[in-house]
């Protein structure tokens, strides 16, 4: 059994305060909490379910935040969120047969690609664009793969949302977050179920991150929405390189 002093624990609350406000705006919160567990002691899976416990919290709280000023309808989005919380589940059970270890050689290269898009394309701003697919497209083929994903391995899924939705749903790059948040809510929600069934989360410390993973993503939501795309692009492509390092270290 874990024993965490109460130093520890309060870094671990700071650490998801930190995640819900990076979350909120750019995706990638996972990039923080999941190292900061494992550093504490937490073994790898059940860090991976600690995280999905105090992720929904954030999730759900950017993805209210950006409904209640308009900048997306979470009715309509209630089909994709469904598919997006069956495929989470699919992908944590399929955590124990699935070589994940393979994806994160692919990984850290789409991550830097990710990066590079934002960082370099000309243009990118909060003007929505034309679509490369249809929205019934999208929901069928993109929502399920990335969240699949999501169950399986996790970090980075919010990013992963918002480039399909600018480059082809044609979003603009604040309502790509907005959209963003209630499908990976659904997601990691769905990865929660799975991992509890295998990986035993510790369900208190996740509460508590959970309570400031709220807090981040209450602070980080609304600083996206004053500020749209000037602060989201540089998070975004600060946290995909990030994350895209974390996992090479990870790899050597």
């Amino acid at each position: 059994m874990l024993d965490l002093t109460m130093e520890l624990a309060a870094i671990l609350i700071l650490a998801a305060f930190a995640a819900g406000f990076v979350d909120a705006i750019a995706g990638g919160g996972g990039l923080i909490t999941v190292p900061a567990l494992m550093l504490a002691g937490v073994p790898p899976a059940q860090a991976l379910a600690t995280n999905k416990v105090q992720g929904v919290f954030g999730a759900a709280t950017a993805a209210l935040s950006y409904a209640a000023r308009g900048h997306v309808d979470l009715r309509r989005q209630l089909g994709a969120a469904g598919i997006a919380f069956a495929a989470g589940l699919a992908g944590a059970l399929c955590v124990s047969v699935i070589p994940a270890q393979a994806l994160r050689y692919v990984l850290p290269v789409i991550l830097i690609a990710i990066a590079a898009f934002f960082a370099l394309k000309p243009g990118l701003d909060d003007m929505d664009r034309t679509a490369r697919l249809t929205p019934l497209a999208f929901t069928a083929l993109i929502v399920p793969l990335i969240a699949f994903y999501d169950g399986l391995v996790g970090p980075g899924t919010g990013a992963f949302f918002m480039i399909g939705f600018v480059t082809l749903a044609g979003y603009g790059i604040l309502k790509a977050t907005a959209h963003t948040k209630l499908l990976n809510f659904a997601s990691n929600l769905g990865g929660l179920i799975g991992f509890a069934l295998i990986g035993k989360p510790l369900w208190l410390l996740g509460l508590a991150m959970g309570a400031a993973q709220i807090a981040g993503a209450w602070v980080g939501a609304r600083l996206a929405m004053r500020i749209g795309a000037r602060i989201i692009k540089p998070l975004l492509v600060t946290a995909s390189t990030l994350l895209a390092l974390r996992l090479l270290w990870d790899l050597i």
